[in-house]
């Protein structure tokens, strides 16, 4: 499914910035040092910066909530920079997005984003936008390793923390000793298998622990209500469950209300509003933010500085860690509001 998502305004992001200079800075600082605002203004006075810039972008699926707020936030900082965003959504299939990147390479663009479905998967066509001198940014998980492709840069969190935190989190409210179950995410996708490294990496210290279930389900709400129905059948005690997205953790969540379950502590990742609300409310333990705004809102902000050229300041680093906290009932209002404005 491809949707054009084009919006006119009266004025150019330099515009804005001139009229509006402390917001764009403070909205520049969050992407963490490409000095993009000495650029436009440079820009600006050379009279290149009110050309408009197209760019394609592809996440995993617009039914992921982390993936539709995305898409918001791309959209939202390419109105600040000028650029015309055209969203290809692969809908879950890795499969459907080769086909859709392959229709992006047909095409010229003046950047490109990508967050694959699965690694290795969409190399090829890659490759050649690479080499026919488009950048590509790769965002949240490997299109392929760093060192066999040359992307512009590799925008994502730092996973194996997220999925550590997470179930640190859980571990010490069950005092290390219980039953635990981690639903994961898609195999083949490199965020999931840092959030199960992470997870692991807790689970080792804690003999006590006992892991009942590692059963991905693919990013799928269905396919994670069917495995939790099989799990609250089959085991009569969990204590605690690590979900490597708030949207799995939530669907699981509605099964065990149902199951009269919610006993067990639940812990998601993404830090989306739903989840913050449930954190809050004591429906959920704990979960994390994995910034889809930093990370969409930092692909526009690294594709304008690579097409505007060495105006833009200090190079783009080859890979950007963008974390975000854990999320308790202490800082979710603050939380809530940063996501508000795509600047978390």
């Amino acid at each position: 499914m491809r949707t054009q998502c084009i919006q006119s305004f009266a004025f150019s992001p330099a515009d804005a910035i001139y009229s509006n200079s402390a917001a764009a800075a403070t909205g520049i600082a969050a992407f963490g040092g490409v000095n993009l605002l000495a650029g436009a203004q440079q820009g600006a006075s050379a009279g290149h910066s009110r050309r408009r810039l197209r760019a394609a972008f592809s996440n995993i699926g617009l039914q992921v909530s982390w993936c539709a707020q995305g898409k918001e936030a791309a959209e939202y900082w390419g109105r600040l920079f000028n650029v015309d965003v055209t969203w290809f959504d692969p809908e879950l299939s890795a499969t459907k997005q080769l086909a859709l990147v392959e229709e992006i390479a047909s095409e010229k663009w003046d950047f490109v984003a990508i967050q694959a479905v699965d690694i290795n998967t969409i190399t090829e066509p890659v490759v050649r936008m690479i080499e026919a001198g488009i950048p590509v940014i790769d965002m949240d998980t490997l299109i392929a390793p760093l060192d066999q492709i040359d992307v512009l840069t590799f925008l994502a969190p730092d996973n194996e923390f997220m999925g550590a935190a997470v179930t640190q989190a859980l571990v010490d409210a069950i005092g290390g000793q219980g039953t635990i179950i981690m639903t994961q995410g898609a195999l083949g996708h490199t965020g999931a298998q840092g959030r199960a490294r992470g997870f692991q990496s807790v689970i080792d210290r804690f003999p006590g622990v006992a892991v009942l279930a590692t059963d991905p389900a693919d990013w799928d709400v269905a396919k994670t209500a069917q495995l939790w129905e099989t799990y609250l059948n089959t085991f009569p005690k969990i204590d605690a469950a690590f979900f490597h997205n708030d949207d799995m953790a939530l669907a699981a969540a509605s099964v065990m209300k149902a199951h009269g379950r919610t006993e067990i502590l639940i812990g998601g990742v993404d830090a989306m509003p739903p989840a913050i609300q449930a954190v809050v409310d004591g429906r959920m333990h704990a979960t994390v933010r994995n910034s889809s705004c930093r990370i969409h809102g930092g692909a526009i902000v690294a594709g304008v500085a690579a097409a505007r050229g060495p105006k833009t300041g200090l190079p783009i680093p080859k890979q950007i860690v963008i974390d975000g906290p854990i999320v308790t009932k202490t800082n979710a209002p603050g939380m809530l509001w940063m996501e508000e404005q795509f600047l978390i």
